[in-house]
């Protein structure tokens, strides 16, 4: 009797310890499996949060490489720029849904999808005012080569008409003469017998020259170097020119014949030399000898 209720006894605690066990195995596979979802809860996360910071990143390139273009809207692009680094800022930081942040990217892809087409339309617009702008340099340096050109050919003219506008004086003669009481002129060329100089020269016709009276100024120097006659001076552009005498003529655009007589004594011997002055500029010059 003792036996048979020691066996009902065990066969009792066999059934409780299979309960047991069986509780436990499916305890431990629920864990399990549990364990598993969240497991795939986080990996499918930071997949998702991987692709959202993918897809900033390449976001802001974008705006990165038309605000380096530096365009008019170089300003909203900054502004848009910053407002993606925000995002993927908060993106970082996430743990959790990532649907709101998605949402806010996909707002910002399509505004920057409608600040490229802005700006690329600004970009055509400003490629053909530059060439509209080349263009016009092109033809203001082509003008402004033109009037320097003229500008240079008007002062070559005006050079031409200068030179060609003054006067040439030709031909100066120069004679020694004994003048005598009764005033009858001997020519010789003898310094001791000379008592004036004849000097004359030739004002030759000139169509553009301004007509007018003519003053020239005569420097008559003999062998010793001295200026002789009035020996009066005069200042042209800083330097002073001393002359014999000056000779005023009125001159009509007709060759014009100019001729002064020049007294003194004790005339020396050797070579006298004439320099006609037009003011303070040399326009002829001779030398004679008296024996």
């Amino acid at each position: 009797m003792e036996n048979k209720q020691s066996s009902t006894s065990l066969k009792a605690v066999i059934a409780v310890l299979a309960v047991l066990l069986v509780g436990s195995l499916v305890y431990i596979f629920k864990l399990s499996s549990d364990t598993e979802k969240v497991q795939t809860v986080l990996t499918t996360t930071v997949s998702e949060k991987e692709s959202v910071l993918k897809d900033l990143e390449e976001l802001k390139a974008t705006y990165d490489t038309a605000i380096a273009e530096n365009t008019s809207m170089s300003d909203e692009l900054i502004q848009e720029r910053d407002k993606v680094v925000s995002l993927m800022a908060e993106v970082k930081q996430s743990k959790g849904d990532l649907s709101a942040f998605k949402t806010k990217m996909n707002l910002l892809q399509n505004k920057m999808k409608a600040l490229m087409a802005e700006n690329e339309g600004l970009k055509k617009e400003n490629t053909v005012v530059k060439a509209q702008r080349d263009s016009t340099t092109v033809v203001l340096n082509e003008s402004k080569k033109y009037n320097e050109a003229l500008v240079g050919q008007n002062d070559e003219l005006a050079k031409v008409v200068e030179k060609g506008s003054k006067l040439t004086v030709l031909n100066i003669q120069s004679s020694a003469y004994k003048v005598r009481s009764s005033g009858k002129e001997i020519e010789t060329d003898k310094a001791k017998r000379t008592n004036m100089l004849k000097i004359s020269f030739t004002i030759a016709g000139n169509e553009i020259a301004k007509s007018g009276d003519k003053t020239y100024y005569v420097q008559v120097i003999d062998s010793k170097n001295n200026v002789l006659g009035q020996k009066k001076s005069e200042n042209f552009d800083g330097k002073d020119l001393t002359y014999s005498f000056t000779s005023t003529v009125k001159y009509e655009n007709k060759t014009v014949q100019v001729s002064e007589n020049l007294s003194g004594k004790n005339f020396e011997k050797g070579t006298y030399f004439i320099n006609v002055f037009d003011k303070g500029e040399l326009v002829s010059k001779s030398s004679f000898d008296l024996k």
